[in-house]
């Protein structure tokens, strides 16, 4: 509640793109332009992130309507022209940078895991200034994929970067391997790992006044305080791999206040908020709301289901969002992905690996290809893997984040079409 380290912050912020204070270092440092005439993402993708996070600090703590649209502005860019499927950010390898609009190469992409971290940390900011859910959205597409490819399963190696195909030979992992690695000279990233993974419960619920939001879906328990009066929550959940949610709400006496439940993008036919990415298949599943194991119309909002009720203990809020293999294309403008589909299952984003798939760089996808889901355990940890019958060869594809724990090789997310076989 110290006045003066907001005000040395802002400081410090105004001071930025500012001539007259000092001799601009430029793009790199977003030293171009003042803060609240940026908007678009450029130079280093990780400072860029905490510095927008900052910046919505300032635009909700001091209600400064410049800083909230340079925020917006901003946040616009990265969502529409400069995010990877995985929830990634920072195309190029010099200068660990954002590209150009729409510039999202695969082999020689970036995203640094230190960039994917403070992604999380700029958009949950974003979410506690509106109440918007397409800022989830992102937070769980990047936690989901982008950010904890960064770590091995066995939480003992590292990807410094996180690219979206691997040729078995460019060494983009800090120019060490083109797998993981146990440490960096720069040691940033599974430092910041250690850091972020405990914080991770306190992304899952939000509250003001007497609501209570639900944003992501992870089974456990919480205790928050709403009207005075102490609410007990545990979730049970097989989520991510699959759609099936149940809640138990035990407030301490009868309490009345709103539960709000984010549906995620994929559920809404909506890969991001935004046209960079757009599924092939749109599909029309009914998301199904059950309390006390009654039926419920809920009211959205926001991106939100809304149950208004006097709730006491022993209510139980099931909620389901059904899950299917869903084919994603790009912006025709993202000219790396020109007749390429990507592959989804729910919130997770799925690749191809050498040691499943020899024939993994000439496989062609078609409209005709059958899909289903399997279950495969991959060094003690079970998930779901989607199995396809590609011109009568098998293609297997594994959760993304998990590639590069079973030796180095081939990985690739885009697969090229076979446009004969998709008319």
């Amino acid at each position: 509640k110290n006045q003066a380290y907001l005000k040395l912050a802002k400081f410090m912020l105004d001071a930025r793109g500012n001539a007259n204070t000092h001799e601009l270092y430029g793009e790199y440092s977003q030293d171009h332009l003042p803060v609240t005439k940026q908007n678009e993402a450029v130079g280093h993708a990780v400072r860029a992130v905490y510095m927008y996070a900052a910046m919505t600090d300032i635009a909700a703590l001091q209600r400064d309507s410049n800083y909230h649209k340079a925020i917006i502005n901003l946040w616009n860019n990265v969502v529409s022209k400069k995010m990877y499927l995985t929830g990634g950010i920072g195309a190029k390898h010099e200068g660990e940078a954002f590209g150009d609009n729409y510039e999202l190469p695969n082999l020689t992409a970036y995203n640094e895991t230190c960039a994917s971290i403070g992604n999380v940390y700029w958009n949950q900011r974003l979410f506690l200034l509106t109440g918007e859910s397409k800022y989830y959205d992102v937070i769980e597409r990047t936690l989901y994929n982008g950010l904890i490819s960064g770590i091995s399963l066995n939480g003992k190696n590292f990807f410094y970067p996180n690219p979206l195909a691997s040729d078995g030979k460019y060494k983009f992992n800090h120019a060490v391997s083109c797998s993981r690695s146990a440490w960096f000279d720069c040691s940033c990233c599974p430092t910041n790992l250690i850091r972020f993974i405990p914080s991770i419960p306190g992304l899952i619920y939000a509250q003001q006044k007497d609501s209570i939001y639900v944003n992501l879906f992870v089974s456990g328990k919480a205790e928050i305080q709403v009207n005075n009066k102490q609410i007990a929550l545990e979730m049970k959940t097989g989520y991510p791999w699959n759609g099936n949610m149940k809640l138990a709400v035990n407030p301490e006496g009868k309490s009345s206040f709103t539960l709000k439940i984010r549906i995620p993008g994929w559920a809404k036919n909506e890969v991001m908020p935004s046209d960079l990415y757009a599924y092939e298949n749109n599909v029309m599943t009914k998301m199904q709301l059950k309390v006390n194991n009654q039926s419920y119309e809920a009211k959205i909002v926001k991106g939100y289901m809304e149950i208004n009720r006097n709730w006491v203990k022993g209510d139980v809020v099931e909620f389901d969002f059904p899950m299917q293999v869903r084919q994603v294309v790009a912006n025709d403008k993202v000219k790396d992905n020109k007749d390429k589909i990507a592959f989804e299952y729910g919130p997770i984003v799925y690749c191809g690996e050498e040691i499943d798939n020899p024939d993994l760089l000439s496989m062609r996808i078609s409209k005709n290809d059958s899909w289903s889901i399997k279950k495969m355990t991959i060094l003690a940890n079970d998930v779901n893997v989607l199995k396809g019958n590609i011109s009568g060869k098998e293609l297997t594809l594994i959760p993304y984040y998990i590639w590069s724990n079973r030796g180095s090789g081939k990985m690739n997310v885009w697969f090229q079409k076979d446009l004969l076989g998709s008319e």
